[in-house]
């Protein structure tokens, strides 16, 4: 659902009626994981997508139905082997999907809005909704927030409501969308209920170091991947925004100490990357005995085989264990072969990009099993 929070907040805003697909399951190759929305008013405007075209005319119909019922429900939909052309995925997978009508007196639609208004604030929320278990119960939602107070209810009692809250808001905390079992009467007392937890959280983090062409290159792909982009280094005539018009910040200081700063504020965690360019001694060292013990999920470092054994030797005369060492990824990026700023960032970001997700980073057609693999990384999505 919050990859079109834009639309469905300006359609709550103006109080108009319509349905929420949304993928709650999937099983094979699909292009799509949970999460995945697409949204139709009562005159048949859409907005989303649920599998890049495969099941949408189908799931548009579904949510007419709704609107005019107000009955949604589970919907499943699977590859034909009989009729390639029939209503399914050419690609193999299968996919359960939850329509659920937002009309003007639904219980979902004031929970709905309270998400979609907390992220649009730049708050922290989740979307708790059932997705399996009682009928009557299916779509029913509750707005969690990080101090673990909430609204709305699942229609089983309060019981339920708190446990439900506990766990969207663990899922919350962690910055991730995904499913949590538990009972009907709470814990997992009751009949089995399944909530598909979404969380709008802050985008995932880059922090490039290093006030150079290839960091310009860097934030504009990190900006179009969706992070919130930091450029960092102590040398104030080549560290300016106009230098760097793609990142959220540009920072003049020492990269040790703002990575200090920053980690002592809590403002990093394992989504986030830091991407070291300067390949100067003075200042990786101390910032990259500093980077790999620190709760990162990516650490990177620019440079040379004979500067990467350089600064690994100084960095174990810092202190630094063979396990910290481990983590550092340099030469950083993929061999890609290109060797412009452009082609280089793209290199980087793509090994932060498999790092995070638990990518091989090895061609597909390689590969068995599964193009879109499930992980259990997080999946954000970036609020508009």
């Amino acid at each position: 659902m919050l990859d079109i929070a834009g639309e469905l907040r300006a359609w709550c805003a103006a109080q108009r009626e319509f349905a929420l697909a949304t993928v709650v399951a999937v099983s094979g190759s699909a292009p799509r994981g949970p999460g995945a929305s697409l949204a139709v008013d009562a005159g048949g405007t859409a907005v989303g997508s649920l599998s890049g075209g495969c099941v949408e005319s189908a799931v548009h119909e579904l949510c007419l139905d709704a609107i005019a019922s107000g009955e949604g429900g589970v919907h499943r939909f699977g590859y034909s082997d009989d009729d390639a052309f029939a209503v399914g995925l050419t690609c193999g997978g299968v996919l359960d999907v939850l329509v659920t009508p937002v009309r003007g007196q639904d219980p979902v639609r004031p929970v709905l809005g309270s998400v979609l208004d907390a992220a649009a604030g730049g708050a922290r929320a989740a979307l708790a909704r059932v997705v399996s278990g009682p009928p009557q119960q299916l779509g029913r939602a509750l707005a969690v927030h990080p101090d673990g107070s909430y609204e709305g209810c699942l229609g089983g009692g309060a019981e339920l409501d708190r446990a439900a809250a506990r766990q969207a808001r663990a899922l919350l905390l962690a910055g991730r969308t995904g499913t949590a079992e538990l009972g009907t009467a709470g814990g997992l007392c009751g009949q089995p209920l399944t909530l598909l937890v979404e969380s709008a959280a802050e985008p995932p983090r880059l922090i490039v170091y290093g006030a150079i062409d290839f960091a310009s290159a860097l934030a504009r792909v990190g900006a179009f991947l969706g992070h919130r982009v930091t450029v960092c280094d102590a040398r104030p005539v080549f560290t300016t925004p106009a230098r760097f018009p793609d990142a959220d910040e540009v920072i003049v200081d020492w990269p040790h100490r703002h990575l200090a700063a920053e980690w002592e504020a809590g403002r990093l965690d394992a989504r986030t990357a830091v991407c070291v360019l300067t390949h100067d001694a003075k200042f990786d060292v101390p910032l990259l005995a500093l980077a790999l013990r620190a709760p990162l999920g990516y650490v990177g470092a620019m440079g040379s085989r004979r500067t990467h054994e350089e600064r690994a030797a100084r960095l174990r005369d810092e202190g630094v264990t063979p396990a910290e060492l481990a983590r550092l990824r340099s030469p950083i990026g993929l061999d890609l072969g290109g060797a412009t700023p452009e082609e280089t960032a793209l290199a980087i970001a793509a090994e932060f990009t498999a790092v995070r997700h638990g990518g091989t980073a090895a061609p597909l057609a390689g590969l068995g099993g599964p193009v879109h693999r499930r992980v259990g990384a997080p999946f954000v999505t970036k609020v508009p």
